[in-house]
């Protein structure tokens, strides 16, 4: 009688429990990489802001010349180096979930770009541009798991693009809950089983590299501001619909240079364009006696522990300045300078209700804001509460972002990132339609195609 030459169905399902640990292993170790490049990042931003800062000691208005200079040098960089390496890099993660071909997704992340966005963005830093790292640490993770992924079968690739970038934001921050909601909230915006394991997991190593560094810690230390039901909660709303307004026009700008009439001539004179938007930081920081520059994690620091006196046009400065740094086409992220003009925002509040500690006012602008430029309202108030371990805000800071989310959405009814991801997908699609429009991974040969005159 003939033998079958079927795989005995144990040992099948053994070789696929072994192939599936395998991969999550790798998956694993993906993630303590994320992790170690988001603690390598803020490892480097510290020194490069204090290089800056140094020369301000000099003389305050060395600014007037460094600051362009490194602006136009970062942008020939960004154009000529490595690109698609400019804004925060989140726009590209988006792109790339969307593309089916490994060609035009490698050309919004790679290994190349991740180390192009570090080196460039830590030279704005050096600059005085008013830039964050979180939000470029979704490039560099997303693009540390694409490198991963060449190993796992083709079903796992969004997936890891979508972990990669949650585990930035979770080690950028140190705040878990807030990465895997970021995951979910604005790159995926859908919660699939295989998913959603892949974001915890990865999210899980790179919380546990950046414990193993950097210890248990809070990223603007612990709070126990609280804000008591009454009078006082007038404050919600007028935070929301502040918050919200100003996010809404920030982000309306910001796609408005991506995307529409000024585009013309920031695509003809990048660099001009980008050196213009220096020194417009430059006066902005000028005015501000020098606290507008670098992330800002220092100043909100100070005004949601009351330990500093800012001036009152620090808050208004510091998103003229994030707003010059982001249309100018450098790499550069908005997390960390939205939550210092939100911080800031809301401290001018403090004139209309004394009786509420500055703290409380603060981290209500953080999230207003914040929520009002990317319009994730889970993710904002989620890492407000995460980084400050406060949780008897909770409800106030939910109602907030609830407001701002609404209001920020009759100012500018797409979110940012959305918007700006479409400039890496639209050529994709040209293409596909025929009129030979090129592809992201052809724009990334040929910078003359691409766009640097925003991003976020």
């Amino acid at each position: 009688m003939p033998t079958s030459n079927r795989p005995i169905p144990s040992i099948g399902r053994s070789q696929t429990a072994f192939k599936r640990l395998m991969h999550r292993t790798l998956f694993l170790m993906g993630g303590l990489c994320v992790g170690g490049a988001a603690m390598l990042m803020a490892a480097l931003a510290e020194p490069a802001q204090m290089i800056f800062h140094r020369i301000l000691e000099l003389t305050p208005y060395a600014a007037f010349i460094v600051t362009p200079s490194i602006f136009g040098f970062c942008a020939f960089l960004a154009r000529k180096a490595f690109p698609n390496s400019q804004g925060s890099g989140i726009p590209q993660v988006i792109a790339a979930t969307e593309l089916h071909d490994s060609e035009d997704r490698s050309a919004l992340v790679s290994l190349k770009i991740a180390a192009g966005k570090v080196i460039v963005m830590m030279l704005g830093l050096a600059g005085g541009a008013s830039i964050g790292r979180e939000g470029p640490t979704v490039q560099v993770g997303a693009s540390i798991m694409a490198a991963f992924g060449r190993w796992a079968p083709a079903g796992y690739q969004v997936g890891l693009l979508l972990a990669g970038g949650a585990a930035g934001i979770a080690a950028a921050f140190n705040t878990p809950l807030a990465g895997i909601v970021f995951g979910i909230e604005e790159l995926s915006q859908s919660f699939e089983a295989r998913t959603s394991g892949l974001i915890i997991g990865c999210v899980i190593a790179a919380g546990i590299t950046s414990l193993a560094i950097m210890g248990d810690y809070a990223y603007f230390g612990s709070t126990a501001e609280t804000l008591p039901l009454g009078r006082s909660w007038l404050i919600v709303p007028l935070c929301g619909i502040a918050g919200g307004l100003a996010g809404g026009l920030f982000s309306r700008i910001v796609i408005a240079f991506s995307t529409g009439l000024p585009r013309a001539f920031t695509k003809r004179r990048p660099i001009a364009f980008a050196m213009a938007c220096g020194f417009c930081v430059a006066l902005c920081g000028f005015a501000s006696a020098d606290t507008v520059y670098g992330t800002g994690y220092a100043e909100a620091r100070s005004i949601v522990h009351a330990t500093a006196t800012l001036p009152a046009s620090f808050g208004a400065l510091k998103l003229l300045s994030t707003l010059f740094s982001s249309i100018s086409g450098i790499p550069g992220g908005l997390f960390a300078p939205s939550l210092a003009v939100g911080a800031g925002l809301g401290a001018d509040l403090h004139i209309l209700f004394q009786s509420v500690p500055i703290g409380a006012l603060a981290l209500l602008g953080m999230v207003a804001y914040l929520t009002g430029v990317v319009q994730t309202p889970i993710t904002s108030f989620v890492i407000v509460a995460e980084m400050t371990q406060n949780h008897a805000m909770i409800i106030p800071l939910m109602a907030t972002a609830l407001i701002a989310n609404t209001t920020s959405k009759l100012v500018c009814p797409e979110s940012i990132y959305r918007a700006l991801s479409q400039v890496f997908l639209t050529p994709a699609a040209d293409e596909a339609a025929g009129d030979g429009s090129p592809s992201p991974s052809r724009m990334a040969q040929d910078p003359q195609k691409q766009n640097f005159g925003g991003g976020s």
